[in-house]
């Protein structure tokens, strides 16, 4: 059998649309990869990429802004959209002296909070009025998709001013009752830095930040925050008290008593999520979600430097809307969105998951029934 040509990043867009996987990998010496339900798959059907090839489909994508900063760091980000079929995040970088790609889909249309099988606390997020909010979580773990949300559902509810700062702009907003200004990192302004100088001046109510990646972002939106606007920002960490200990090692030891009382009063909350496999094939994944609120009782812990012990208010809060991520799995099993066996598979405390699927509770102090 022949094998298919591949000709060019289009043609394997559709591709991923047809076979419903969220990303692409392109490596030179291999065919096309594509991950499925969480699962990378070898599109055996295409020929083995090569290096002529790879540097043409790429290549012919690339501004001349983008190639030179692809020479000069290695690698580059970017996003094209394709009329009528979607949007797509990549991340092209050198490797082993020849090119690699990394594509990820972003659907045209911005699905709720709801749609997402978010829990409701997540579109209160959306009634805020300053303050910041983190959602974090490891690459892929939809952390954008659930930002595109709640910055929908304000869109829809609320006329306001929103600015976002990306790199590269992904969901694309178009203006209802708020107004929304959306600036791309190398294109619409020359760094995040630049951006985040002139942010102010063009007088938001909200922020949208991509990305917490240094000191001077994290400063700069709890600064905002204090000042009276709602900022959300995005964090790779993997839970609640990773994701504080995250900002604080962006510090130096001495200044990490003023971060704790900058959150203490202008932390609004924090979402960690993963994406987990779903019953459901027409779903593929569903989230889980651990939920912290900053009530009395974490706020206290954050300037007291207690963060090791916010699980326990998260246990201890759920009529507010806090949730553990055992918590948000026992929901998913019950709702039949996953199975037993991935919810221990993703739990960060599976003996504690088994007793919860049995009724059983740790409480502050002991054990409660269900």
């Amino acid at each position: 059998m022949d094998l298919l040509k591949v000709e060019s990043l289009t043609q394997l867009f559709h591709l991923m649309v047809k076979e419903e996987a969220s990303d692409l990998h392109l490596q030179v010496g291999a065919p096309p990869v594509l991950r499925i339900n969480g699962e990378t798959v070898y599109m055996s059907q295409y020929e083995m990429l090569i290096p002529d090839l790879m540097n043409k489909i790429i290549f012919e994508n690339l501004t001349e802004k983008q190639k030179h900063q692809l020479d000069d760091k290695g690698s580059v980000d970017l996003a094209l959209g394709i009329s009528g079929l979607a949007r797509f995040r990549l991340n092209v970088f050198r490797q082993r002296s020849s090119l690699g790609l990394v594509a990820r889909i972003v659907p045209m249309q911005i699905k709720s909070s709801g749609e997402l099988n978010l829990p409701p606390t997540i579109s209160e997020f959306a009634k805020y009025k300053d303050g910041l909010v983190i959602i974090a979580g490891a690459t892929g773990s939809g952390k954008s998709t659930t930002l595109a949300a709640i910055i929908e559902q304000i869109n829809q509810n609320r006329p306001c001013h929103i600015i976002s700062i990306e790199d590269p702009i992904e969901f694309l907003y178009r203006n209802k009752k708020a107004y929304i200004n959306q600036r791309e990192v190398g294109i619409d302004v020359s760094t995040f830095r630049d951006a985040l100088r002139t942010v102010l001046r063009q007088d938001p109510n909200i922020i949208l930040l991509g990305e917490m990646r240094d000191m001077e972002t994290v400063e700069f939106a709890l600064s905002a925050a204090e000042t009276g606007h709602l900022v959300f920002a995005t964090l790779h960490s993997s839970n609640v008290s990773q994701t504080i200990s995250r900002m604080l090692d962006m510090f130096e030891p001495e200044k990490h008593h003023q971060i704790r009382l900058s959150l203490y009063f202008n932390l609004r909350g924090i979402v960690c999520q993963r994406l987990i496999p779903a019953i459901d094939p027409n779903l593929s994944r569903v989230p889980a979600v651990e939920i912290m609120l900053n009530n009395h009782s974490v706020k206290k812990l954050i300037k007291d430097g207690e963060d090791a012990k916010i699980h326990i208010v998260l246990n201890s809060c759920e009529r507010e809307g806090m949730q553990t991520f055992n918590k948000s799995l026992l929901d998913l099993v019950k709702k039949n969105l996953i199975t037993e066996d991935v919810a221990f598979k993703f739990s960060p405390n599976a003996e504690e998951l088994k007793m919860n699927l049995q009724g059983i509770f740790l409480s502050k102090t002991g054990l409660i029934g269900g």
